[in-house]
């Protein structure tokens, strides 16, 4: 089974508000996931972003594939940073 790391849509129309989601790659974007692993809010003045660190961290090193919007995220948070360091460590 294929898992990526991706956002799933919340909010009303005009409003959007994500959460991370880890989800398999078949299923619907706004369907059914495995972990929910943060939010993030683009429509704040700083666009507020919370993610659970360790559970990023384990689902990146369990193989999952983060979508390019999440990749982002995840660069400014500094958890692709981590993620490399722990991997190259070994």
């Amino acid at each position: 089974m294929a898992v990526k790391i991706r956002l799933k849509r919340m909010g009303s129309k005009k409003t959007p508000f994500y959460r991370v989601v880890v989800a398999d790659s078949r299923a619907p974007r706004d369907g059914r996931f495995i972990e929910e692993i943060g939010t993030y809010n683009p429509v704040a003045a700083p666009a507020i972003v919370q993610i659970n660190e360790t559970q990023a961290l384990k689902w990146l090193q369990d193989g999952a594939k983060p979508s390019d919007t999440v990749r982002n995220l995840f660069s400014k948070q500094g958890i692709m940073e981590k993620y490399h360091n722990l991997r190259n460590s070994k």
